[in-house]
């Protein structure tokens, strides 16, 4: 008689409310999925690459909803420690506070940072590019391009760079301090990236977690799933060559 009066909906509810219910949570605090949508992160991270990112690396936030209209800053429930340099991070965007971003740690708090011929100079040390070769990739609209290959180490963290040959307009920039609760973020691909160089710093509460593996990557312009790339973790693509 109890099961009848729960009715269709109730025995649902019943049946799939849990699973749910444990999927929302698990993506609100502690993995969600996200598609690199662009070639700022090149060769490190490819267009159509699904990364998993841990929203717990570095603590459990409280953000309050559509964020970019109310201006509220999240409120941190459990301290896990703060970004490093090296860490591939995604966050809001400063700009409107509400699109998402993939870059890389460059500088923490207290960090004095300037960029010099895209090399990035922390605290007067300057993190030289060890030249590879050259990288041919195709960009956001399917046009294969090169550009120069180098691998940086920043915060003990060997990854892939790139740069054009000819610099662009953010290839040098004067020295600045990263303030207390912020960090500075560059793209890989040097001179195809919109990042702290042109809008500064990264709220801690604007962080949305730590990017670790590959899950699965598709290949948008020559449709396909690159097979060799699912289960990478990101610091193993060091070197990578030419897709």
């Amino acid at each position: 008689m109890a099961k009848r009066e729960r009715g269709w909906f109730g025995e649902m509810a019943l049946a799939y409310g849990p699973p749910i219910l444990a999927v929302i949570l698990i993506r609100l605090f502690v993995f969600e999925p996200f598609r690199i949508p662009s070639s700022s992160m090149l060769p490190t991270l490819l267009i159509g690459d699904q990364v998993v990112v841990s929203k717990y690396a570095y603590g459990i936030w409280m953000h309050i909803p559509f964020p970019e209209v109310h201006n509220i800053p999240a409120v941190e429930l459990v301290d896990l420690g703060d970004p490093e340099r090296g860490d591939v991070i995604v966050f809001l965007w400063p700009v409107d506070n509400a699109t998402n971003f993939i870059k890389r740690v460059v500088a923490i708090p207290g960090d004095k940072v300037r960029v010099v011929d895209n090399q990035v100079v922390v605290n007067g040390e300057v993190h030289v590019r060890e030249p590879v070769g050259r990288f041919r990739f195709v960009d956001d609209h399917c046009v294969t391009k090169e550009a120069r290959h180098g691998v940086e180490t920043i915060g003990g963290v060997p990854h892939d760079v790139l740069v054009d040959d000819r610099p662009g307009s953010l290839a040098n920039m004067p020295e600045v301090e990263v303030p207390p609760g912020h960090v500075f973020v560059m793209g890989d691909y040097r001179d195809n990236s919109q990042d702290s160089r042109s809008w500064r710093f990264v709220r801690f509460d604007q962080i949305k977690g730590k990017a670790h593996w590959i899950w699965i990557s598709y290949d948008g312009c020559r449709p396909g799933v690159r097979v060799d790339r699912t289960g990478r973790h990101v610091t193993e693509l060091v070197g990578s060559e030419s897709p």
